[in-house]
Parts: structure tokens; C-alpha cells; sequence
């Protein structure tokens, strides 16, 4: 599952309806996205964010990695990063665009680490590709490969609804979009066992789709 501005229904059927759709859309999703940061200065504070609170030496999984971006933005930042995506055309864009880091193949529901292997995670646009029943066992297996007090950056875009995409930038896709409510993922996120620390949202940037976007720093409590 990739990350940035992108969701999916339930069950393995549907996982590898998302598989296949990231699979498709990979070099034109890199090409489109890949420099997306530079032109979210709230997403570069929040990450950096994250990454001064996780500490010098922090190891932290970049989970729905996509292209490596944001693993490779983190890196800059003298953090080491592990990126984790359920398309393989994603992890080998990563392992080609970043060879200096590590790419797993991997899904949120079973993640490729060791329990409390990370010391801190993100999951940026993400958890949009879970079913509804599928978010609290997603946050749970997160909780289980971060180290105690971990630090756990989320996104999403805010609503109710569910989109289905047939046809991406000329592509055929069948992949689902789950937009979520911010009070909903938070008390997920509680039953989870993480205390949320930070909650915003935000208006889409111009270049952006049209959607409000929500981020909760977490953190892993014992």
C-alpha cells in the first residue's frame, strides 16, 4: 500500500487489486509524485518533526513507502529508514531511486519486521487503502514493530465515502479510496495503545486534489 494522495475493500481479493493497480501506475505515480514535498512545506515540518523527536541514530519505517520519497527525504535528514510497500514495482522503483536504503515488500496487516524493530514509523495516505474492519488489526501490527514510546506520524484525506478508480493518469486500475474521519482514527489509534499527541488538518494545496487532509502524531505507550 503506497503512500501520498491515494484506498481498498476487504480481504486478500482485494489487496491485490490494490497490488496490481500501484504495480501499473508506478512509473507515472514516481514521475508525478516523486517531488511532491517540495511543494508541502506542513508535510516537510511534520516529518522533521518526527524525525528530531525519534533522535539521532533513529531508525524509522516508512510504511506505504510508495517510491521511496519520503524515505529518501528522511535519509537526508540523517535518519536511517526502512520503506515498506505492498507493490513490488514500488519497492524496486525505491531500491533503484534510493540504493542507499532498504525497501520490503510487506502489508499493513502483516508487516516484514521484527516486534519493536522501529523507533519511530509514518504512514502517509496509507490507511486509506484498509477496509474499516481491517484499521484496528493495521494499527495493532504497527504498534508491535515500534519500540515503546515510538513516535507514529498518520495521513489521510477527511470524509466518509469510499471512491473507486477504474482509470489512473491512462492506466486501468481497480483500486478503492477510503477517505476517514480524524475522531474515528484517533480512537483506533487509543485502542491500539498509542496516546495521540497532535491532531490537524488541513485545505489541499493548489496542485493537489480537492480534499481536507488530516494529520495525528501518536506515540506507543507500554
Amino acid at each position: 500500500m503506497t503512500g501520498t494522495d491515494s484506498t481498498n475493500g476487504t480481504g486478500d481479493g482485494a489487496h491485490e487489486r490494490v497490488r496490481r493497480s500501484y504495480d501499473v501506475v508506478a512509473e507515472e505515480y514516481r514521475s508525478r509524485i516523486g517531488g511532491e514535498l517540495e511543494g508541502k512545506p506542513l508535510d516537510r515540518a511534520l516529518l522533521a518533526a518526527l524525525a528530531e523527536q525519534a533522535g539521532d541514530g533513529a531508525v524509522i519505517a516508512d510504511l506505504g513507502c510508495g517510491p521511496g520519497h519520503v524515505a529518501g527525504w528522511l535519509a537526508e535528514r540523517g535518519r536511517t529508514v526502512v520503506g515498506v510497500d505492498l507493490s513490488p514495482a514500488m519497492v524496486a522503483l525505491g531500491r533503484k531511486g534510493y540504493p542507499e536504503l532498504e525497501f520490503r515488500e510487506g502489508d499493513l496487516l502483516g508487516l516484514p519486521a521484527r516486534d519493536a524493530e522501529f523507533d519511530a514509523a509514518v504512514a502517509l495516505y496509507s490507511l486509506i487503502h484498509l477496509a474499516p474492519a481491517e484499521l484496528a488489526p493495521a494499527l495493532g501490527e504497527i504498534r508491535r514493530v515500534l519500540r515503546p514510546g515510538a513516535l507514529l506520524l498518520v495521513s489521510f484525506h477527511i470524509g466518509a465515502e469510499v471512491k473507486n478508480l477504474t482509470e489512473w493518469w491512462g492506466h486501468e486500475v481497480d483500486v478503492d479510496f477510503h477517505f476517514l474521519e480524524p475522531t474515528a482514527v484517533a480512537t483506533a489509534l487509543r485502542e491500539a495503545g498509542f496516546r495521540v499527541e497532535a491532531e490537524l488538518d488541513r485545505a489541499p494545496y493548489p496542485h493537489e486534489a480537492e480534499t481536507r487532509r488530516a494529520y495525528l502524531l501518536a506515540r506507543r505507550e507500554d
